[in-house]
């Protein structure tokens, strides 16, 4: 297979087993499959397919009497929580069929049961089916457990999400000493490249195990033959685990179809993660936007402007959001791509060309005008539309994604992108002329509670929309101590770690004064301080919550630590060109197509089995080519934590330069808003995730 095109039908072929299945059926759906089907052609699939209705996996809902047929389609595994609430939809409907599906595997079901012993057939399967049929209240009702993996959603030509994975998270130095804690004296681990799957807690091992199943299942149905790599810690977790997956050994044997997949974990470089100097539009309306409730990639669109509808406070309510998946139209299909791959103005021009020529086809009226692209030029045209139904649903997708980008061209919020910008850049300047100390001082002065926070200022008093709030200053936070290693190296090593500490206490009681200050709480701030609104909130409760974020943000300035070659993310200032940001992924691609072919130390190969293991040994007193990422047509890269729709605009542009003929396919556990990074790292229980038990 030389293109991505099988690769990308993958994702909707694993929904072919559920749709066989929802004939007359009401279908109950936990939110992470729901967004995987959402991609994959949405809930239209489902009733073409026969489904009588759709609902949410909750156990405040149930079936009516003349529904007889239920399934269940589960991203988690048939325990727990996931258990009860199957459980109370059943017990409170009249079903005589019920079909579960789930994206987990039998013997993933029985690990997680602490059975280590290869078993026969599906025992635990089958025992679910006789709950099933118990909870419907006769044994000789008919019940069906399968495994079918609906875990992934294809975003774009070139990059599949896997949404049930998007609170993956590469591990910390604050994470090691949770680690250590629990191990005896003399087998404490010296850093994360020395965890092994035994190290991790049993949550932790089923998630990184469901991940590679995954993987392995798409591998499977394309008759793939991978080798692996890894730069990371996680990654080369998850990548050792894909290559000792017993079906992976088997199918590396005879699969005809040659690739390499590296993983990458996001820690290596959170800079290009939370910067906002991603010049593109996809990734501005994913963080002005709203989420669509229960997604973590789409966006709420109101498509009030396409109604005669008067807007109200309540008028959201009365009127379905847009959103920017539109599998069902191929031009709109098209219209993203060129959304999340190219620049914003390049981005803005073909939403305007698609809206023009859309209206041209239906003959509406339209006033033609060059220059620049103005929201209000583009919702005059989707106005146009409100005049035929017909013409209105059959460019819908067009026009819901001319709207998101009306909307937010003109959002109040986006000024504040250009305000983190500017400071993103003056720090970049600031690391190549000063030490780390006097980098921090320089965010001393904007750690101060909005609207000045002067004795005047009334607590949360706004001075103006571009102004910095706590979400913005812990993004850049986080975008300097992803840079910490890269500052000028002090005289006196002691007397810098000492003025380091001093600034850090006293970054900690500003940020506690401007999260006290706050008039309301964003959901970022609930998270991070357990509290739902500014009255619970108490100065020690914020005071420990910034304590919690800087020993994390101390931990992230060494995440590099431990690589040889691959460790500056930073050029500095040459007096000619000014200082900047080498993105991690940018090198890591230089590397894989570097045509001399020297060995990365950085990009480890995951050996599957003895053959490798024999070729590593030899390779170091024989020549015998050791396996390398550039090798074959076809490259996997799997960043582990997310993608940036600028990073996807720069893997093409890097590829393009050094090897066109290669087809880049790549994976991740979601797409990055800046804003998902802070949420990440300090608030997400990454050693211990929740896997619905």
């Amino acid at each position: 297979m030389s293109t991505t095109e099988g690769y990308m039908c993958f994702p909707a072929q694993t929904w072919h087993k559920v749709l066989s299945k929802v004939k007359k059926a009401l279908v109950f759906m936990d939110d992470k499959c729901a967004e995987s089907l959402h991609w994959n052609g949405g809930a239209a699939t489902l009733f073409e397919a026969g489904a009588r209705n759709l609902k949410q996996l909750s156990s405040f809902e149930a079936g009516g009497e003349n529904e007889p047929k239920a399934v269940f389609v589960v991203s988690t595994l048939l325990k727990g929580r996931t258990a009860d609430i199957i459980k109370d939809i059943i017990s409170l409907s009249h079903f005589q069929y019920c079909v579960v599906f789930t994206a987990v595997t039998h013997s993933i079901h029985l690990l997680a049961n602490n059975v280590t012993a290869e078993m026969e057939g599906s025992p635990v399967f089958e025992q679910f089916e006789d709950k099933l049929c118990e909870w419907m209240g006769d044994m000789n009702y008919t019940a069906e457990v399968m495994h079918a993996p609906v875990v992934f959603a294809p975003l774009s030509h070139h990059l599949l999400l896997a949404p049930s994975f998007a609170n993956v998270f590469p591990l910390l130095p604050p994470d090691l000493d949770a680690l250590n804690a629990k191990r005896p004296e003399k087998k404490k681990l010296n850093s994360l490249n020395d965890a092994d799957m035994n190290s991790l807690p049993p949550e932790l091992q089923i998630q990184i195990k469901s991940l590679a199943s995954a993987i392995n299942s798409m591998f499977e149905a394309t008759n793939t033959r991978e080798e692996s790599f890894a730069v990371g810690p996680m990654s080369r977790l998850i990548a050792g685990e894909l290559s000792n997956h017993p079906q992976s050994k088997n199918r590396r044997k005879t699969a005809p179809n040659k690739s390499s997949i590296v993983f990458i974990d996001r820690t290596m470089d959170l800079t290009g993660a939370v910067g906002h100097h991603g010049d593109n539009l996809a990734e501005k309306i994913l963080t002005v936007l709203p989420p669509l409730p229960g997604h973590v990639t789409d966006v709420q669109v109101d498509m009030l402007e396409l109604t005669s509808l008067q807007r109200t406070p309540d008028s959201h309510t009365t009127l379905a959001p847009g959103c920017l998946a539109q599998p069902q139209s191929s031009t709109a299909r098209s219209l993203w791509e060129a959304m999340l791959t190219n620049k914003q103005k390049e981005g803005v021009m073909e939403v305007r060309r698609q809206l023009v020529e859309a209206a041209s086809k239906e003959n509406l009226p339209i006033k033609m005008s060059l220059g620049r692209v103005t929201p209000e030029q583009l919702c005059s045209y989707v106005q146009l539309f409100k005049s035929s139904l017909e013409a209105l649903e059959s460019h819908c997708g067009v026009l819901q994604l001319g709207l998101a980008t009306a909307q937010t061209l003109r959002h109040p919020g986006l000024p504040r992108w250009d305000a983190c910008l500017a400071f993103e850049r003056l720090l970049l300047q600031s690391l190549g002329d000063s030490d780390l100390p006097g980098v921090l001082r320089q965010l001393l002065p904007l750690m101060k509670p909005r609207g000045g926070g002067g004795d005047d200022s009334a607590p949360g008093a706004r001075a103006g929309e571009d102004e910095c709030g706590p979400d913005e200053l812990l993004l850049l936070l986080i975008y300097l101590y992803s840079l910490a290693g890269e500052a000028q190296p002090g005289d006196d090593d002691g007397r810098e770690e000492v003025e380091v500490e001093k600034l850090e206490r006293e970054l900690i009681g500003a940020l506690t004064l401007v999260l006290t200050r706050e008039a309301e709480l964003s959901p970022l701030l609930q998270k991070l301080t357990g509290c739902a609104s500014p009255q619970e909130l108490t100065t020690q409760r914020a005071h420990s919550a910034a304590e919690a974020v800087f020993e994390t943000l101390r931990g992230l300035s060494h995440s590099r630590d431990h690589l040889k070659q691959l460790r500056s993310v930073y050029r500095a200032s040459d007096g000619v060109h000014q200082a900047r940001y080498r993105p991690f992924l940018k090198q890591v691609l230089e590397e894989v197509f570097d045509p001399d072919r020297a060995e990365c130390p950085d990009i480890e190969h995951m050996s599957g089995g003895l053959t490798d293991l024999l070729k590593t040994g030899f390779s170091m007193f024989m020549k015998v080519s050791r396996p390398h990422p550039g090798d074959h047509p076809l490259l996997f890269l799997f960043l582990v934590g997310g993608v940036t729709p600028s990073e996807l605009r720069l893997i093409r542009e890097v590829v393009a330069a050094h090897k066109p003929g290669t087809q880049v396919l790549v994976l991740s556990t979601r797409l990055l808003r800046p804003s998902d990074i802070p949420e990440l790292l300090f608030t997400t229980q990454r050693l211990v995730p929740d896997i619905g038990v």
